[in-house]
């Protein structure tokens, strides 16, 4: 078991960054996080503390827009190619819906179609009020 705490809502810098919810309270996010190992979550880690110092402009070697929806994927590469699928609400609200370890070299629309699920159902409950 690791020894990170995973947090539903992170203030890096002037950015704030959620981890989906379900309207049933279930976090799919934090519990991709928590199956990591310890070494594949301080990669994610490094990656936001990037985020916390410098902004969303010092990861984009790491990003990568989802043609055809709202989505950007955050790639950690390596001998695991993790993977989290996030979208941006204004200027500084990152929300990330969706994290999976990707196999092959194209992203599975199996996995964009569940975090653009749930970008639709989180919009309608937060943005589309």
């Amino acid at each position: 078991m690791s020894n990170l705490k995973w947090y539903n809502i992170f203030v890096i810098g002037t950015y704030i960054l959620h981890y989906y919810t379900s309207v049933q309270g279930d976090n799919p996010v934090d519990k991709f996080l928590d199956s990591l190992s310890e070494k594949q979550q301080a990669k994610i880690l490094r990656v936001f503390q990037y985020i916390q110092k410098y902004g969303l402009t010092s990861i984009l070697p790491h990003t990568k827009k989802i043609s055809g929806t709202p989505l950007w994927e955050i790639r950690i590469l390596g001998q695991d190619n993790i993977r989290t699928i996030y979208a941006i609400f204004s200027q500084n609200t990152v929300v990330i819906f969706h994290g999976f370890i990707k196999k092959k070299q194209k992203t599975p629309l199996r996995e964009i179609n569940i975090a653009l699920s749930r970008y639709q159902e989180w919009k309608l409950r937060h943005i589309d009020k």
